[in-house]
């Protein structure tokens, strides 16, 4: 619970998968393994960190109010000696491949534990300084292959990065009440501090840009035909969720929106790999 295992699992399989694509069938195992154990556990480490920041705002949450921290059922001085031990350890293994990976897994956590983390209280600002960090894990799987950034490697971090603003935002609207508990500012208002009416065209804004960014491997000459079309075909599926949450925004339309971004993003992984 206190390294949100599921979420980390998710970060270090868009990581790996990252790594494979760019690969292209040269996979060096050694490096995948370290990539696997430095992953998980430089984004447990910041999972930790996010707890121990958050731990006096989670105890306002229904979803969080049972985590170790906010139950006080950890001390949080273990807490902290948990989160310098699997940071510690993860940076050895990142290091091991190459001195770019470490630093970018290195920058994903600074943002997202000690700048992305309180701002939320702040800003909405918040979603997009997020998104960095949560799309830095496919930089790290391509820069772990080539050990530099490549043009591939900016594209699956742009797709990462896009994604992430429709899918948080639907998890965030099917949350408001806890978050707004919590005092969280992370959904864009109206003046009469509701939601946005136009959450949803925003999101279908972002999934536009979204299918555009998917689409230059192809016009690269990256990607053959038919994995293109099945990247567009699950694009335009996205955006039509968008769409449909945009014409009647309820909590049925959020979590088919919510859904759809949690296949959306291994899905179109895959299909680059193919």
């Amino acid at each position: 619970m206190l390294t949100k295992f599921r979420l980390s699992a998710f970060v270090v399989i868009s990581s790996v998968l990252s790594y494979f694509i760019v690969a292209q069938g040269v996979v060096n195992w050694t490096i995948v393994t370290l990539l696997a154990l430095g992953g998980i556990c430089v984004t447990g480490a910041a999972n930790v960190l996010n707890q121990i920041l958050e731990r006096d705002y989670d105890k306002h949450m229904q979803r969080t109010k049972d985590r170790p921290l906010a139950a006080e059922r950890l001390k949080l001085s273990a807490a902290v000696l948990f989160a310098g031990l699997l940071l510690l350890s993860g940076s050895i293994f990142l290091a091991l491949i190459n001195p770019l990976t470490v630093m970018i897994s290195m920058i994903s956590l600074i943002l997202y534990a000690f700048v992305y983390t309180p701002l939320k209280r702040y800003s909405t600002i918040a979603v997009g300084v997020g998104a960095i960090p949560g799309a830095l894990p496919v930089l790290i799987g391509t820069t772990a292959f080539s050990g530099s950034l490549t043009t591939l490697g900016l594209i699956l971090f742009g797709i990462q990065f896009l994604w992430q603003f429709p899918h948080f935002w639907s998890i965030g609207y099917l949350a408001f009440e806890d978050y707004k508990k919590a005092g969280y500012k992370l959904l864009p208002m109206d003046g009469e501090g509701n939601i946005n009416k136009n959450l949803g065209y925003h999101s279908f804004v972002y999934s536009l840009v979204l299918i555009a960014v998917s689409a230059i491997p192809f016009a690269m000459g990256s990607m053959t035909l038919i994995p293109f079309l099945l990247v567009m075909l699950i694009g335009i599926l996205y955006a039509a969720a968008c769409l449909q949450f945009q014409w009647n925004s309820t909590r049925k339309t959020a979590l088919t929106l919510m859904f759809s971004s949690f296949f959306y993003l291994p899905l179109v992984l895959s299909f680059f790999l193919i």
